[in-house]
């Protein structure tokens, strides 16, 4: 694949990594590994990027503000206050290559979604990821310097201590499995960026696309990096409820933009919950879904945009419209069956503000990261943001470490021992629906500490399975997406047992109450010793 060490390796193709890319390729060569390269999550988003412009009313306390209450105690004030600043140099970035925003005579247009006090989303239509990864996508398949090696997973980072070269710990790479050929091979780079998005894939619901399986946290976290707050997996209220719908997601700009969430009885689901009903942050409204669909015994609630100007509707959110009129559903007409589903990790590879981790050599971005932005619950349409803030701060990170480095050793080449075909990919198949049954059913938006228990068992001897499978079978794709599954699966439901209270997207029955004192972060480590937890406390936020 590559003899010679490269400069900079990437691994994931989303907004993240191909801001990244496109900004290194300008300073050597870059590699970009993608499993799927028109399947990032990135594309999917569908509300926009929250940015505070200088040509508006409103003002970046406010949106510090509505970040750090958003993030109920735990958000850490200095990323906060970094990543919301670094807002317009952001939109200018990406409107530099090429992404098209809506405008109208004022200037762009922007929306409104659950937790923000102005109207700042700036978006395309409802598919504002898709217009974002468009632009992307155009100019890194034409740059000389891009290598994109699709339908490639990495399975692990390549680390002087694992290599036993030396005991300062650092990456140096990954092992790559083309997944067409079934071959394994160690490509060497200088720095390491890991943008692989989210895990949402862990559950049974999702709205997050097939390729969000934890693999850039997965990998991380067995080369001993830190793990911060997987507890938190953020669970979007309004996913299709449809039989044929599969991960179709319901944005939320339809309540920015008067969607009212209601009973099948017609009733306001969301009157005399919060102060901001149907605008109220995602964990506040995908626990009042939950509780009401369990009470009630319902299979759904409903959304409805019914009351609003009808070609308003449709040019406002085209594809929705579109989509949802496949299933049978005029949203100007009736009501939207919707459901939570998960939809975003707020914890990750733990980084420092120029999106270095624990571990040198390695950088993270994206929803694989963990900056301390979204705190303990996510502030809808930061995440693009802080995907452009942080990976084009991990790409001036990179571009000055090549600057000082020094040649790289050679490393063992991928040995599989051995390893045979695999004979029955039906086991592959069915671990992989038990995990994410025993992930829905005991580790959902409400826990107890007996079903975390449960699940914590259950993936334990999944765990022995899967280990067993990997070191005698030969690498497939799923294969490696399991295990990487399995590997994040456990991280929540440990970081879950220990947290003691209940905050933001963490409900657990038997600790409903915040602990005293400063919110602390869950940070964990694997060591020769285990899974170890660090002391971190989170920074006051003051709200």
């Amino acid at each position: 694949m590559f003899e010679e060490p490269i400069p900079f390796l990437i691994v994931g193709s989303g907004l993240a990594g191909l801001n990244a890319a496109l900004m290194l390729a300008e300073y050597g060569r870059v590699c970009v590994v993608t499993k799927r390269a028109d399947d990032a999550a990135s594309a999917w988003a569908q509300g926009g990027i929250a940015s505070v412009l200088p040509d508006s009313n409103d003002t970046l306390e406010a949106h510090i503000r509505d970040t750090l209450e958003a993030g109920a105690g735990l958000c850490n004030v200095e990323a906060v206050r970094s990543i919301v600043e670094a807002g317009p140099e952001a939109v200018a970035r990406l409107v530099s290559l090429g992404v098209h925003f809506d405008q109208n005579a004022a200037g762009y247009h922007r929306t409104r979604e659950g937790g923000h006090s102005a109207h700042r989303i700036l978006h395309a239509g409802d598919v504002t990821g898709r217009e974002i990864m468009r632009a992307l996508w155009e100019r890194a398949r034409a740059h000389a310097n891009i290598t994109l090696l699709d339908s490639h997973i990495a399975v692990d980072l390549l680390t002087l201590k694992k290599q036993g070269i030396a005991d300062d710990d650092r990456c140096v790479g990954a092992y790559v499995l083309d997944c067409i050929e079934g071959r394994v091979e160690a490509v060497r780079a200088h720095t390491t960026l890991l943008a692989t998005g989210g895990a949402g894939k862990a559950y049974l619901y999702t709205s997050n696309p097939d390729s969000a399986t934890g693999d850039g946290i997965a990998m991380a976290f067995r080369a001993g990096a830190h793990i911060a707050n997987m507890e938190f997996f953020q669970f979007h209220p309004t996913c299709l409820y449809h039989p044929q719908a599969k991960s179709f997601l319901i944005s939320e700009a339809l309540r920015g933009e008067g969607g009212i969430l209601r009973r099948a009885d017609g009733t306001a689901l969301m009157d005399g919950l919060h102060p901001l009903k149907d605008l109220a942050p995602r964990d506040v409204v995908a626990r009042a879904i939950d509780a009401d669909m369990k009470r009630s015994g319902a299979d759904c609630v409903f959304l409805d945009m019914t009351g609003e100007d009808p070609d308003h509707v449709r040019t406002r959110f085209p594809s929705i419209y579109a989509r949802c009129l496949d299933f049978g559903i005029d949203i100007t007409k009736h009501q939207i069956p919707v459901v939570p589903a998960a939809h975003y990790l707020c914890g990750g590879v733990v980084t420092n503000l120029e999106a270095e981790t624990t571990l040198p050599g390695l950088w993270a971005a994206g929803e694989t990261a963990h900056t301390g932005l979204h705190g303990a619950n996510r502030l809808a349409s930061n995440s693009l943001l802080e995907a452009v803030v942080m990976s084009s701060r991990a790409a001036d990170g990179m571009k000055h470490a090549i600057q000082h480095d020094d040649a790289l050793p050679a490393v063992h080449p991928w040995d599989e021992g051995q390893a045979v075909d695999a004979d029955e990919l039906v086991v592959v198949a069915h671990n992989w629906d038990e995990l994410r049954r025993t992930m829905w059913n005991y580790v959902g938006i409400v826990r107890s500490d007996r079903r975390l228990t449960r699940a914590a068992s259950r993936l334990g001897l999944l765990y022995r399975e899967i280990q067993e499978y990997y070191w005698n079978f030969r690498l497939t794709l799923d294969l490696v997406e399991l295990r990487n599954l399995c590997d994040v699966a456990r991280l929540v439901v440990a970081s879950a047992r220990h947290r003691r209270e209940s905050r933001g997207l963490h409900t657990n029955r038997d600790t409903p109450d915040l602990l005293p004192g400063t919110p602390q972060d869950t940070v964990v480590s694997w060591t020769a010793e285990g899974l170890r937890f660090h002391p971190r406390m989170g920074a006051p936020t003051g709200v």
